[in-house]
């Protein structure tokens, strides 16, 4: 016998649908990849490096981003049996990498930016693989989840070319810009970061805008379901951390580098490859508007808070290095 779905689970979303033009995904794929573009300028070869100088911090963030926050996101789904296309929209949420915003709320919180900076670039490439695998894994497994993946008819070679050109060739581009013209790269990257948003701003008010019945029709049903997961992603990547014994500033940055998702590109992902279907296009909507409000809170709460022993740090950076 089946549980049944919530009452915050209405039927009609999961056949609602944003409406799109190809002229609006299309744009939508550019700002992604400016997006992606940006945060690539930031990196450079040392934040690859700085991996094997922290080795138990990186392996313990990465394993919460790629492992532990699909699988939690999935049992989350199961228990609280959200509607097929809401609990799609949660595990594409989790399986997409951490964006250029944790940075900022890493540095606001007062942890290690410099950690933070090199999980941002590694998650950021291993998604290109791990996000189409683990897309199809959990998803294949929801029994809600899978059948939409059956009706859209999604070709995981398909799914790996979009992550590539969204996320692979921009990143290449950048990060092969910051390496060999590292000045032009500090001079445009705030340029690109701040324009990129912008558009991406503006893409997300305008496809509201045209979709403003169905988004106020629906929040209400999502809402809760991201403020879960959000808080959930958050407690998952602080707690991890701290069952591993890392330093507390190292806490805050695989907090925010596991709690924080790229949304942008989950939503360029709800809206071409899954067809704008209603739950999984808001859940990543409403996901980045959420998680910067949450991470703005427990960002400016920290500042406002010590990081425990400065020695503690300090030995552990001496033990890894």
């Amino acid at each position: 016998m089946s549980i049944p779905y919530l009452p915050f689970g209405a039927q009609d979303i999961d056949s609602a649908t944003l409406n799109t033009s190809d002229g609006m995904l299309l744009l939508l794929s550019a700002v992604i990849a400016v997006i992606m573009f940006g945060i690539a300028l930031e990196m450079k070869v040392d934040d690859f490096r700085h991996v094997a100088k922290l080795p138990k911090a990186m392996a313990v963030g990465v394993a919460a981003q790629f492992i532990c926050l699909p699988a939690i996101t999935f049992g989350l789904t199961m228990l609280l049996n959200f509607r097929p296309s809401i609990a799609l929209g949660m595990i594409l949420v989790a399986c997409c990498p951490p964006g250029n915003i944790s940075n900022i709320l890493v540095y606001r919180a007062r942890g290690n930016v410099a950690l933070s900076l090199s999980m941002t670039a590694l998650s950021n490439f291993l998604a290109i693989f791990l996000m189409p695998i683990n897309i199809a894994f959990w998803a294949g497994l929801h029994p809600g989840a899978s059948d939409i993946l059956r009706d859209v008819d999604v070709n995981a070679l398909e799914l790996l070319l979009d992550i590539v050109l969204l996320i692979g060739v921009p990143l290449c581009l950048g990060l092969l810009i910051s390496s060999r013209k590292p000045e032009f790269a500090k001079k445009v990257q705030p340029l690109v970061k701040k324009f990129s948003m912008i558009f991406l701003i503006l893409f997300i008010l305008g496809a509201l805008a045209g979709n403003i019945g169905t988004f106020i029709h629906h929040i209400w049903l999502v809402a809760l379901a991201v403020f879960l997961h959000d808080t959930l992603a958050l407690l998952l990547g602080y707690g991890i951390a701290a069952g591993f014994k890392v330093s507390e500033p190292n806490r805050r940055a695989i907090t925010f580098e596991v709690g924080v998702r790229n949304a942008a590109l989950g939503l360029g992902i709800a809206l071409s490859v899954f067809e704008g279907m209603g739950g999984v296009a808001i859940v990543a909507a409403w996901w980045g508007v959420w998680d910067l409000i949450a991470g703005l809170f427990l960002s400016s709460w920290w500042a406002k808070r010590p990081t425990g022993d400065i020695k503690e740090s300090t030995l552990e950076a001496a033990e890894s290095a």
